[in-house]
Parts: structure tokens; sequence; C-alpha cells
């Protein structure tokens, strides 16, 4: 299933503290495009719905609709800097045909 980075999940955090939402969960959606791209959204949910995934990762509540579940087996959502000062949430998917895998800068073993 998703799960966070750190980096993600104090965003996440931050953010629920700062609207009021420390209690609620974060729903996170997926649907595959016509080009076999996946497409995300997410946002704060406290309505919650019976056939609903929920599980938490990195503290954060999170709840899927079993729908989206295999778009999201294995993903990673992460919070990352693209530009100074410029900070994104992007989902490290190797389920969509156009994911990429981050380059390792780390010593080779």
């Amino acid at each position: 299933m998703l799960s966070l980075t750190p980096a993600a999940a104090d965003q996440i955090l931050n953010s629920a503290r700062e609207s009021g939402m420390e209690h609620t969960a974060l729903r996170i959606v997926a649907q595959r495009k016509s080009d076999g791209a996946i497409e995300y959204g997410m946002g704060f949910d406290d309505t919650g719905r019976e056939d609903d995934l929920a599980f938490k990762s990195e503290g954060v509540q999170l709840v899927v609709d079993p729908l989206c579940v295999d778009l999201m087996k294995n993903a990673v959502l992460d919070y990352v800097e693209f530009e100074p000062g410029e900070f994104r949430f992007i989902f490290l998917n190797p389920n969509d045909p156009h994911y990429r895998p981050p380059e390792d800068s780390g010593p080779s073993s």
C-alpha cells in the first residue's frame, strides 16, 4: 500500500494543525488516465465511507477508496524541493508507466 516519507508526513501534519484538521484523515485518490499515467488527488476528509481502507503511515491517518488500492500498491508520497523555496508533493509509483525511479546518489555497493 501507499506509504509516506517523513518529509511528506511532516508537511501533512503541519497543514492539518494550521487548518484545525489534526484529527482528520487524509484521503488520497488515484485514477488511470487514457495514456496509462496515474492522476492523484488528496485532501482532508472528515466524512469517511464505510468501505474505505484506513491505515497510518508515518503517524498520518490515511483513507483510500478500495477502487484505488491497486493503483497505489508500493507507491510513496514524498515532499521535495524542486527549485529553491519551491516544494511539492510527488508520488513515486511503480504502477505508473511514466514512473522513473530516482537515481541513487549514495555510494554503490
